[in-house]
């Protein structure tokens, strides 16, 4: 755990979070972190769960856009889930854009789309 960010291992898929005092010594352990996660452990997807933020800047979306061209250089694919609508107005208002950035409603539905299943959902398909 850096920083007080934890990045939980689901399988080969990184899941954490990020909160509104992120700093720049914080953003720069986490993506520390994450990257040599990503390179140590054979990781082919991140979810960075979002929903904490009640607002974004300019700062927040430059870090996201790093750590997403980073994991694609390093082949996972990164997915930010649970933008809340106040955070999708002020970056559109801001003329900020998540480029190369793959955003999911909530946390779950970010995991489906790396291809990641519940067990549930598995045993009954089976069926």
């Amino acid at each position: 755990m850096t920083a007080g960010l934890p990045i939980l291992r689901l399988g080969d898929i990184l899941l954490s979070g990020l909160m509104s005092d992120l700093d720049d010594k914080t953003a720069l352990a986490f993506t520390d972190e994450l990257t040599t996660r990503i390179a140590n452990e054979d990781i082919r997807g991140v979810v960075i769960d979002i929903s904490r933020l009640e607002i974004i800047d300019s700062f927040v979306a430059r870090v996201l856009m790093q750590l997403a061209g980073t994991g694609r250089l390093l082949g996972a694919r990164m997915i930010v889930a649970g933008m809340r609508p106040a955070v999708a107005l002020t970056l559109t208002e801001l003329g900020l854009q998540l480029t190369g950035v793959t955003t999911a409603l909530n946390a779950e539905q970010a995991m489906e789309l790396l291809g990641w299943r519940r067990p549930a959902e598995e045993a009954s398909r089976a069926s």
